[in-house]
């Protein structure tokens, strides 16, 4: 029991006993055994500050080629079974712990891809491992409810001490969901519900004959000409709605049918921003000009438009406040809705929770989309006429996973504690200017450096990129890439400054070679 809390490396308070004993009990003894007896010799890092996790390995090993012989094997059978082809790493997760991630060979690797962005608090934390332990917990597993017909009792509870508890200021409710590609679907389905009300005066009004006729034959009114604005580059996900606002590869698109919804330009931005400000601004008010003329001009009305704070799998390609407050006018004058897709960007990673909030908005958003680091999914919205007038018009079986919603509220819990929301502004600012150093002497191998103030969501191309994140696994280090050229970085909030010695390090090895 003390050795599973050993394992974080950091006090606890007000544990309940049966909590930490189910913990111990189903905790991967190797993890246990290596890390419990590494904590004597993971001194603490030159930098002074307080490791979260000073049990985890002091850096990188490398035994074998990535992948080596024993995922190799792994990955030939797992091969006959399910589709391997995208295939990054085989990995290990019961001897992962921290920011570092193992695979079957020894192999232990700093991980500053973290599953796509998706991991907050790092493998293997000891205060998740108490919450998936929990009774409440084995009851939302084993008796997962049918959230609309049948909701648990504690519902309303698990959802304001966790998911609102952080929501964007203003928006007070959620519809939740399974993913992020499920939730910008949902939220699509929430815009053109509420543009139909508006349209037929208001939520009281009925259905007419004729809606509900042509609806059951894909036909207007019931099945009403309407779209949603996306922009060039932008990923909101694979589903069939949400693939027709996605234009970052056309990987994603191809042989699907697409319905024929506008593209907006995306602002494209030189850098350094401090050498093209009078540029860069003539840019970001072009694509505002034309988003205009998109939300009154194109054949198919616009209800929403929606946008990613920082374009991710696009390319990692960002705008200023400005721009982004321009859009929210826009879409309040022409009346319609403005959604951010705060998918990636949601949940700390920036230095704020929410990456919006560094905008400065007038008015929020009417919906914000979440999922990965939350570890659930969905959407927040303020607007009560954002609710459909009928029951059943939103909905699904589960509507969610109350076994999530769990998790995102120790996820939650466990930032709040180590204030982790600011250390990664912190730790953002030390490994910017790290990177901007090994641009000036790289500056091949780290062009359009782009990042600055936005904690760790930072990013760079590269003319040999795929050959960069190659090499970078040798030295011990999992990073991912984005559109054609870019290195995106995507640690976990747990990151800190002593990772970041070690990451500009062994990304020096790398341009070196």
């Amino acid at each position: 029991m003390a050795s599973l809390v050993r394992i974080a490396g950091r006090a606890r308070t007000a544990i309940p006993r049966t909590n930490v004993q189910a913990a111990s009990r189903i905790a991967p003894i190797a993890l246990q055994r290596r890390y419990a007896s590494a904590a004597a010799a993971a001194a603490a890092p030159d930098s002074g500050e307080q490791p979260f996790f000073p049990d985890e390995p002091k850096q990188p090993t490398i035994k074998t080629a990535i992948p080596g012989p024993e995922s190799k094997k792994a990955i030939e059978r797992l091969s006959r079974v399910f589709d391997t082809r995208s295939l990054n790493m085989m990995a290990d997760y019961s001897r992962s712990y921290g920011n570092y991630i193992a695979d079957l060979d020894g192999n232990v690797l700093l991980d500053v891809y973290a599953q796509i962005a998706s991991i907050p608090v790092g493998y293997n934390n000891a205060s998740l491992l108490l919450a998936a332990t929990s009774p409440e917990m084995a009851s939302s597993i084993i008796n997962r409810p049918a959230l609309g017909n049948f909701p648990q009792h504690d519902w309303a509870h698990i959802l304001e001490t966790g998911i609102l508890s952080v929501a964007p200021k203003g928006l007070d409710q959620v519809f939740t969901g399974q993913s992020g590609s499920d939730a910008n679907e949902l939220a699509y389905k929430a815009a053109f519900m509420w543009k139909r009300q508006q349209q037929r005066g208001g939520a009281d009004v009925e259905f007419s004959a004729e809606d509900i006729e042509s609806s059951m034959n894909n036909q207007a009114p019931g099945a009403p000409d309407m779209s949603i604005l996306s922009f060039e580059s932008a990923f909101h996900g694979r589903l069939f709605g949400s693939l027709s606002t996605t234009r970052s590869k056309p990987i994603h698109k191809l042989d699907i049918p697409a319905f024929d919804w506008p593209q907006a330009p995306f602002p494209a931005l030189k850098y350094p921003l401090a050498e093209h400000e009078a540029e860069n601004a003539k840019e970001e008010q072009r694509c505002l000009a034309e988003t205009e003329r998109l939300i009154k001009e194109f054949h198919s009305p616009v209800a929403a438009v929606i946008i990613e704070p920082i374009q991710s799998e696009g390319g990692d390609n960002h705008a200023s406040p400005t721009f982004f407050r321009g859009l929210r006018e826009i879409t309040k004058r022409n009346d319609v809705l403005f959604i951010v897709d705060e998918v990636q960007t949601g949940v700390g990673a920036t230095g704020k929770f929410w990456a919006h909030e560094h905008w400065g908005l007038s008015s929020p958003p009417d919906m914000v989309t979440f999922s990965k680091k939350a570890q659930t999914a969905g959407y927040y919205f303020g607007n009560n006429d954002l609710r459909p007038n009928k029951p059943y018009r939103q909905f699904n079986t589960w509507m969610g996973d109350p076994a999530r919603a769990i998790l995102f509220r120790s996820i939650i819990q466990e930032i709040e504690r180590l204030d982790l929301v600011s250390s990664t502004a912190a730790t953002g600012d030390y490994l910017y200017a790290g990177l901007k150093r090994l641009a000036e002497r790289y500056p091949k191998d780290v062009q359009n450096l782009r990042g600055q103030g936005q904690g760790t969501f930072i990013a760079f191309d590269s003319a040999r990129r795929d050959e960069v994140l190659k090499k970078a696994k040798g030295q011990g280090v999992n990073i991912g890439g984005s559109g054609e050229r870019a290195v995106r970085l995507r640690p976990m909030l747990i990151f800190q400054k002593h990772h970041a010695d070690l990451l500009l390090e062994r990304l020096e090895k790398v341009f070196q070679s």
